[in-house]
């Protein structure tokens, strides 16, 4: 029996899944479940660029040579620091009798799986990029499996813009499951308590999206962002009904912050800050009995559940995984229905 997650690609260590490899194969052709795609664009994670550029001082041309050699090296765009890569547009080349996934050729397509599980090969060494953004226009081919998550990219946003919405769509998609969550149970406790969310790097894509579904889903919201330019910007866009200037990783500055926007803790903190360090910020920010959502490459396991425990924090934590169904659509949905949504990550593209 064939187990449709790419077993067959790995090149080592062997016995584990693609995500987990040093290398993997990534000769193009076909086996029966997978799909083979043209690459146009890459979009690296924002905490994979942000160390790369941080450890290049900003040097285009190293990130650029760092990305081509991580690349080259494991078959996969799996940045050794961080642990993550992103995901990429292009076109479908051709798709094994046996796939699962719902695309034919020549549909223009989004990955909605980790390039750090994509068998990937850069054919024109990535000389469309100049090394100091996120998004990567690059020629090469990449590979799925029956398992992957694609969708084929919508007619009516700029495929630049879908993608970089399609990188962070598991947030507004997870944040609304969870607040729906504590709203229903409330409405049947009849706790007419507002839920609260604050979302930690709430001007920035994923965060963004995440108030918006916040506030869609019948939460009060705070965004906390790190500097008075970031305030003015989220605070223009009337997307949270607080804005709040902290570091998020300073854990009392950042608590503070967000109980005197709310008044008292947060039901729901949502970490979407793409530095390292902010697991302790975002425990102290949610009330016992809350729940954290990690969305951040960035973000420590041992420093989040040990914090927890130091902190005697009644918590649940959650590491936001990318997917949940329906992701995608419900992503785009906000970007289409919410001006405001689309002007960030408009002014992002942008390089603003």
């Amino acid at each position: 029996m064939t187990v449709p997650v790419g077993i067959s690609r790995v090149v080592e260590p062997a016995g584990v899944l693609p995500q987990a490899a040093w290398r993997l194969d990534t000769t193009p052709a076909l086996g029966p479940d997978e799909v083979r795609i043209r690459v146009e664009r890459l979009n690296l994670d924002a905490a994979s660029f942000r160390q790369l550029a941080d450890k290049h001082g900003g040097d285009g041309a190293a990130v650029r040579a760092e990305v081509l050699e991580i690349i080259g090296t494991h078959g996969k765009m799996h940045n050794p620091v961080t642990g993550s890569g992103g995901m990429l547009i292009g076109v479908v080349d051709e798709v094994g009798p046996a796939s699962p996934l719902a695309v034919k050729p020549g549909d223009r397509v989004a990955t909605l799986v980790s390039l750090t599980l994509t068998p990937l090969v850069v054919t024109d060494g990535l000389a469309g990029w100049d090394g100091t953004g996120e998004q990567v226009p690059a020629q090469g081919h990449a590979i799925l499996f029956g398992r992957s998550v694609v969708a084929v990219l919508p007619d009516d946003l700029p495929p630049e813009l879908a993608l970089a919405v399609y990188d962070v769509c598991g947030a507004p998609a997870l944040t609304d499951r969870i607040v729906k969550a504590y709203v229903g149970a409330a409405q049947i406790a009849h706790d007419v308590t507002p839920v609260t969310v604050a979302v930690l790097g709430g001007a920035g894509k994923s965060g963004s999206l995440a108030l918006a579904a916040a506030r869609l889903a019948g939460a009060r919201t705070v965004g906390v962002v790190v500097s008075d330019a970031e305030r003015d910007a989220l605070t223009e866009t009337g997307l949270a009904d607080r804005v709040a200037v902290a570091d998020a990783r300073d854990p009392v500055a950042v608590s503070t912050a967000v109980a005197a926007a709310l008044g008292h803790p947060a039901t729901v903190t949502v970490v979407c800050v793409d530095v390292p360090g902010c697991e302790h910020g975002a425990i102290l920010s949610t009330a016992n009995g809350g729940t954290v959502i990690f969305f951040s490459m960035a973000t420590s396991f041992s420093a989040a559940a040990l914090g927890a425990e130091g902190l005697a924090a009644d918590v649940t934590m959650l590491i936001g995984n990318g997917y949940v169904p329906g992701h995608a659509a419900f992503a785009v949905d906000l970007v289409r229905r919410d001006p405001a949504v689309r002007a960030i990550f408009e002014r992002r593209l942008a390089g603003h």
